[in-house]
Parts: C-alpha cells; structure tokens; sequence
C-alpha cells in the first residue's frame, strides 16, 4: 500500500487560522494608522524647525529684518484653505510656497546673501482644515511665531509643552510666550 505525504485538510485550517490570528494581534499592536499619524507629525516638526531656522537665519543676515514684507504691525498667515487662524492678529489664507516674501511666511529669504535656505516654503502633509502651517510676524518686536496642529497621540504631548499659550497647536518662535 502506496502512503501519501501531505497535509489534511484539517492541518492546512488550523495552520491558516494560527495565521490569521497572529497577523491580527499585529495589526492591533502596531497601530498602522497611529504609525502613518506619527511619521506626518515627524514632517511637521521637522518642516517647523526648517521655517524657524530659516527665519533666525533671515533674522541674523539683516539690521531690522522685514518679518512682513509688505504689510505693518503684525500679520498672520496660514497654509490651508478654510483653517483656523491660530493667532489674535488677523490671518490671511495665502497658499503659496514662495520665499520671495509671496509666500504664507511673508519673509524674503531670496535676499539673504548665501540664498534662501528653503526651495519652497513647506506645507503640510495631509493639508486641509484641520492640519495646517501658521506663520506670524511682527515688525514692531521683530518676533515670530510658527505654528502646526500635530495628530498623533505620541507627538501630541508638545503641544502642550511646546511654551506657547495654546494647547491646540505646537508653537515655535522668537516671541516671548509665543503669543501673536
């Protein structure tokens, strides 16, 4: 008698179901959507730290730098259509990446000696209303205030401790309390 080697029909369900199971209990421990939050708030503070670099740069290059080039007093932009503005000035939609001063942030790197730091202004990853950039200047202090609203739940502790008066958004600036 001629024995055949192979799995049972039975041992093939048990094997694919230990399998289903085990791809599950991965699925729900990695969190792929709070993963996919985290890496979009990683380029948020990193375009955050870009701008205000970039800025501190400008800021250094020039005696009395422009931080609104052609406007006064303090000015408040933003990067989406339909968002909240984040700050007590008045903001602007501008949804424009120039850094020639036409930009959200209305300050003209292009004039800084070695070029601007930045090709492109950023703007967030997943856009919209409820993920935005914000820019404010003021030419009276010159100080600025830089925010973002971060989505994941490991990143959203610096909004809070970020030193700025919202705990809405993360804050970064020169302004002291960070409240423009």
């Amino acid at each position: 008698m001629q024995q055949k080697k192979g799995f049972t029909l039975i041992e093939l369900l048990i094997v694919i179901g230990i399998i289903g199971i085990l791809a599950a209990a991965v699925i729900v421990v990695l969190n792929p959507a709070e993963l996919l939050a985290q890496a979009r708030d990683g380029t948020r503070l990193s375009d955050v730290d870009s701008i205000a670099s970039a800025i501190n740069l400008y800021i250094a290059s020039f005696d009395g730098p422009d931080l609104n080039y052609n406007a006064t007093g303090t000015v408040a932009t933003y990067s989406e259509a339909g968002a909240a503005c984040p700050f007590t000035a008045t903001c602007v939609e501008d949804l424009t990446t120039g850094t020639d001063g036409s930009g959200w942030v209305r300050v003209r790197f292009d004039d800084i000696s070695s070029g601007s730091p930045l090709p492109v202004l950023p703007t967030d990853p997943t856009g919209g209303t409820a993920y935005f950039y914000a820019y404010a200047g003021s030419d009276v202090s010159d100080t600025f205030e830089i925010n973002a609203v971060l989505e994941s739940q490991r990143h959203s502790g610096k909004m809070t401790t970020d030193g700025g008066l919202q705990d809405s958004y993360y804050e970064k600036g020169t302004e002291p309390g960070l409240d423009l």
